[in-house]
């Protein structure tokens, strides 16, 4: 009985589909189950496809700041290995970065404004 009913209102289901003009295709339940799968991915799932959009934004541009870290370390590194091995350019950074003076020397700041 409870079969019967079911089936019954199946096959109501699908007459009111029909008159509302939904092609026939979608009338296959299996086609039907995959329709309704993907909208509902679409735009009702947690992460549906405007969330994966933004995460791959987020994901782009934390690859982009990666590069630029990377190429900033190998500048730094550079520059740490000529301080280390070059005493005129230490003294030359110590003079320009931190204002360093030998004794008898005096440092005159100019600054623009």
């Amino acid at each position: 009985m409870g079969e019967e009913n079911f089936m019954s209102g199946i096959q109501d289901f699908r007459n009111k589909l029909r008159k509302w003009r939904v092609p026939s295709f979608l009338l296959n339940k299996y086609v039907f189950s995959v329709f309704v799968f993907l909208i509902w991915m679409t735009f009702f799932d947690q992460n549906n496809v405007f969330v994966q959009m933004e995460r791959y934004r987020a994901l782009q541009d934390a690859r982009q700041k990666m590069e630029y870290y990377q190429e900033e370390t190998i500048k730094t590194s550079e520059l740490l290995d000529e301080l280390m091995t070059n005493d005129v350019t230490l003294e030359k950074f110590a003079r320009e970065k931190y204002y360093m003076k030998k004794p008898n020397e005096d440092v005159f700041v100019i600054v623009k404004k």
